[in-house]
């Protein structure tokens, strides 16, 4: 791939060949940044190798195959999120889209139950507007049922990313749910687990349960959204630190933008990679969380 140094030049040299695998982009019911080209092509012009799409409001793979279509040198992947726009729990849209090429499925998210409680607690007025209102009044999806135990639909879906060795994202569970999940994940033969958002309010999980889910093999997303102003949970030092208690090797870096708020991703991305590296990550730790593992989740 060749590109305009000047171009890289706006951008951390640790972005060549790295990869972002939490981005938003349009179409959306959701205000965006970018468009999906114009995110692949500023990811293309820093020298980025690959992205996966996320949208809660619908499926992403079928854009992203489309994409690498028209730039197959880039890798650009989407999947399913289960939320109640695209089918909920459902083993029957899971199915189908492994079937069309989905790369990861997320557990529901603005669907959620936790999701829900919450916004009820706290106000955030920058996330989730769509211009017509959202029908959310039943947006209590959970994985477990009365007995809190993994619910039947949910064990079909895990056996579906089994059987394609796609990549199981958490989504906006709970805690409480996603050390369930991952068990019962890994005992049904999910390989290919990412933890999103661990230190995001939204649903934030403890660090004894962020080193338990490492220990499984799973990877931890490391979100830039947590530390921006809009969450404030958590700053760029004590991210590092949290790094360091992990390991890299059990780290990804994301941003989880897309919002017209808040930089390009790419450009978050870039200053995210500064900052830690100015908080003692070194080159070799971030070079592991944004290009080594996010190659070793989607490919093996």
């Amino acid at each position: 791939m060749n590109y305009r140094s000047d171009v890289q030049d706006q951008y951390h040299p640790l972005l060549k060949g790295a990869y972002e695998l939490h981005v938003h982009s349009s179409p959306s019911a959701f205000p965006r940044k970018q468009t999906d080209w114009e995110l692949v092509t500023e990811a293309r012009e820093a020298g980025m190798e690959g992205l996966v799409i996320k949208a809660h409001e619908g499926a992403t793979f079928g854009r992203a195959a489309l994409i690498r279509q028209q730039m197959p040198d880039m890798q650009v992947y989407g999947g399913l999120v289960c939320n109640l726009f695209t089918g909920g729990l459902s083993p029957h849209a899971v199915d189908m889209a492994l079937r069309m090429g989905a790369k990861v499925i997320w557990m529901p998210t603005i669907s959620a139950e936790q999701h829900a409680k919450y916004f009820a607690e706290n106000q955030q007025e920058r996330f989730f507007n769509s211009k017509t209102s959202l029908d959310d009044s039943n947006s209590n999806l959970t994985i477990l049922n009365e007995h809190e135990e993994i619910r039947d639909e949910v064990k079909r879906i895990l056996y579906l990313i089994a059987s394609y060795d796609a990549i199981l994202a958490t989504g906006h569970l709970s805690p409480y749910e996603v050390d369930i999940l991952v068990e019962e994940a890994r005992a049904i033969g999910v390989e290919r687990i990412l933890i999103q958002h661990a230190d995001l309010g939204i649903a934030q999980i403890p660090m004894d349960l962020q080193k338990k889910l490492a220990d499984q093999g799973c990877y931890i997303e490391k979100c830039l959204l947590a530390c921006g102003e809009d969450f404030n949970n958590i700053t760029i030092p004590q991210m590092a630190e949290s790094i360091k208690t992990l390991g890299s090797d059990s780290c990804i870096l994301v941003t989880d933008y897309g919002q017209p708020h808040n930089p390009t991703p790419v450009k978050g991305m870039s200053e995210f990679v500064t900052e830690l590296i100015n908080e003692g990550i070194t080159e070799d730790m971030v070079r592991e969380m944004i290009t080594t593992n996010p190659k070793s989740l989607l490919f093996g």
